[in-house]
């Protein structure tokens, strides 16, 4: 196997990336092979859509089913072997029938049908031993001794960036939300990727078009999860036990949520969220729900520790999966993109086995003294005191704006994060998003005064890593307000990547010109150093050092300036 699209590839070899029998994430060397293959396959799938689609015949329902593949491929998301070959053979299916469609469209339309070729007229093999060994010559290296390492990390970055806007598609297509123009934009990158383009210059500004794609995907799910949910509010979330049977949920499954809360309700089972899921408290149509009673645990990377002391079941809605322990093997399960051998998965939002086991299972016994924390300072919220924020920042009481956000992971380093934000002065606010909050959002960071009576929390949690919309939304209308480029406001990102979503989000932010972004604690592994060094002169990255005192008094002499 060979893997390097997260930050927990193995950088010991000659090419940076985990080769052996097992990846650090836990993924097989079949599996990976698996994985290899689907996307090639699903590259195929999109050339005869994207075909489809130009003759009029476009189909929406193919499109979601690419990104909810391309969405099981994530780091951390789907480990079964079995799961992969069934979308293997859902994706041959696919493409028979947009093979079809494109056709007699086609000729309907007077013109004659384009005979494909490349991934578009793949045959997967009929085992698996044998989908192993298609997928042989068609991995992330595939190439590299025509073009070069430098090529094929960019090819990576693309691909990679795609694969988090395959998540975020998909986070929305199930509230219902879709926008054709998106799914022709998803078809024609994979199909993009599928020519093995060569040209340096044309993949970087590729690139871009993607975060571009995504600004608009993240637009969609803001519109889906205040659609479906009302616009979050800043409200506190408690943190400590509630005597009671007790479900967790972790992931990013909005939708799964409410279904798990109208399926408990009533039944004497509490339900807490868990890691990405924490932003659900500011959303006042899941809020409601009276036993939604907490948040439990901390980051993805502590889940085996947090998910063997919880005393009922635990439910995976998304990526982030971990190899489960047998102190709770037995009580896990699966839902949506997530998958691993041995483990129950629960088709759509049924969760009456869940309910079931919380039942039978203890639950806390006793309810703890309550700490809570707060959230839910989505854009709406923080534009509200817009006039507040400028007189504070005109007045000088305000003297920067950090977002640190991203996500987090258990590689050396990421206590920068918690040193940086305890040191951030008191005349500045911190916006966080994503799993990276959970490095310091159990400080008492206080409150700020901005303007007369109006003080607000030092720290503002704007929600999940796709909420760095909500960031961008805060930071254009300063913007405006203020008269300059968001690149000259006070205002200095502090961003943890791990895995593909973070990869799209940064692309976003750099197609929309935002430069000086504090990268870290590494950069990825799939571009080499030439290709770091293009993009960090082209885009004014940097990485972040090894002393968050000495970058943190960088950025405010920034301020002072």
């Amino acid at each position: 196997m060979f893997c390097y699209q997260c930050e927990q590839a193995d950088r010991s070899g000659p090419i940076p990336g985990c080769s052996l029998i097992r990846g650090t994430c836990g993924k097989d060397e079949t599996t990976s092979a698996l994985q290899d293959l689907l996307i090639y396959q699903l590259k195929g799938v999109a050339d005869y859509a994207a075909h489809a689609r130009s003759v009029g015949a476009g189909d929406d329902e193919a499109a979601g089913f690419l990104a909810f593949a391309m969405f099981t491929t994530l780091t951390n998301v789907n480990f079964s072997q079995t799961r992969f070959v069934e979308f293997i053979r859902q994706a041959d299916q696919y493409k028979t029938r947009l093979k079809e469609s494109y056709e007699e469209a086609a000729l309907k339309s007077g013109s004659k049908p384009e005979v494909l070729s490349g991934p578009a007229e793949f045959t997967p093999a009929a085992t698996t031993e044998g989908l192993e060994e298609q997928a042989a010559s068609l991995g992330i290296l595939a190439g590299i001794d025509e073009v070069g390492p430098d090529v094929i990390g960019l090819r990576a970055l693309n691909l990679y960036g795609l694969k988090g806007i395959c998540a975020y598609i998909h986070h929305a297509e199930v509230m219902g939300y879709t926008d054709s123009g998106i799914y022709k934009d998803l078809e024609d990158a994979l199909v993009y990727l599928g020519t093995d383009p060569s040209d340096i210059e044309d993949l970087l500004e590729h690139a871009l078009g993607l975060g571009r794609t995504n600004l608009a995907v993240l637009d969609m799910l803001n519109r889906a999860n205040s659609g479906s949910f009302g616009t979050p509010s800043p409200t506190t979330v408690r943190t400590t036990p509630v005597k009671g049977h007790a479900v967790l949920i972790s992931g990013h499954d909005f939708p799964g949520l409410k279904a798990l809360l109208e399926q408990t309700e009533g039944t004497g089972i509490n339900v807490y969220t868990h890691g990405e899921m924490l932003p659900a408290h500011g959303y006042p149509e899941l809020r409601k729900y009276p036993h939604l009673v907490g948040n439990y645990g901390g980051a993805w990377q502590d889940q085996q520790t947090d998910f063997a002391n919880f005393p009922g079941p635990i439910i995976m809605t998304s990526n982030c999966m971990i190899e489960p322990r047998q102190a709770y093997k037995h009580h896990i399960y699966t839902n949506g993109p997530v998958g691993w051998p041995g483990v129950r998965h629960i088709a759509d939002h049924d969760f009456s086995e869940v309910i079931r086991a919380a039942l039978a299972l203890p639950g806390y016994v006793s309810t703890e003294e309550a700490k809570e924390i707060p959230v839910g300072f989505g854009h709406d919220a923080v534009l509200q005191l817009s006039d507040e924020v400028l007189d504070a920042v005109h007045s000088g009481r305000l003297k920067r704006i950090f977002v640190m956000g991203g996500c987090d992971g258990a590689s050396p380093g990421r206590n920068y994060f918690r040193d940086y934000a305890e040191a951030v002065p008191d005349e500045a606010l911190i916006l966080t998003m994503g799993c990276a909050k959970y490095r310091f959002n159990d400080l008492n960071f206080g409150e700020l005064n901005l303007s007369g009576n109006v003080d607000v929390p030092r720290l503002l949690d704007v929600g999940q890593c796709n909420d760095s919309y909500s960031a961008v939304r805060i930071a254009m209308a300063l913007a405006d307000a203020l008269g300059c480029e968001v690149n000259d406001l006070p205002l200095t990102m502090v961003l943890s990547w791990f895995e593909q979503k973070a990869v799209a989000v940064l692309l976003t932010l750099l197609a929309l010109g935002i430069r000086n972004i504090n990268l870290g604690p590494t950069l990825p592994a799939f571009l080499t150093p030439a290709a770091i060094d293009i993009v960090v002169e082209r885009f004014g990255l940097h990485l972040i050092g090894d002393d968050p005192l000495s970058d943190l008094n960088n950025a405010m002499a920034g301020a002072a300036s």
